[in-house]
């Protein structure tokens, strides 16, 4: 596999992998017991770290792409694996 490609998928793995951590981790105001800004919403996080979700995603990006590069490698999963019915079915 060429570096490129490694790089293309670790940017998709961290993409994915900071919609999913966003939302740990975050309290609303009324969870906090901090006092409201005026006009804010309900929902709005009192405590949001972009910085610590990039540190996060990351991680969890790097180590993704680490297991996709070795399935690649050592072909634990191929794409047959993955049918779970249709043709090729054994029976």
């Amino acid at each position: 596999m060429q570096w490129t490609s490694i790089v293309a998928i670790y940017a998709l793995f961290w993409v994915v992998s900071a919609f999913v951590i966003l939302p740990f981790g975050v309290k609303t105001h009324d969870e906090a017991g901090v006092e409201k800004v005026a006009g804010q919403a309900d929902s709005a996080p009192v405590n949001f770290r972009p910085s610590l979700v990039a540190k996060r995603a990351s991680v969890l990006a790097a180590v993704l792409t680490f297991l996709y590069v070795l399935n690649y490698a050592y072909g634990w999963i191929v794409a047959e694996d993955l049918i779970l019915w249709g043709p090729g079915m054994k029976s």
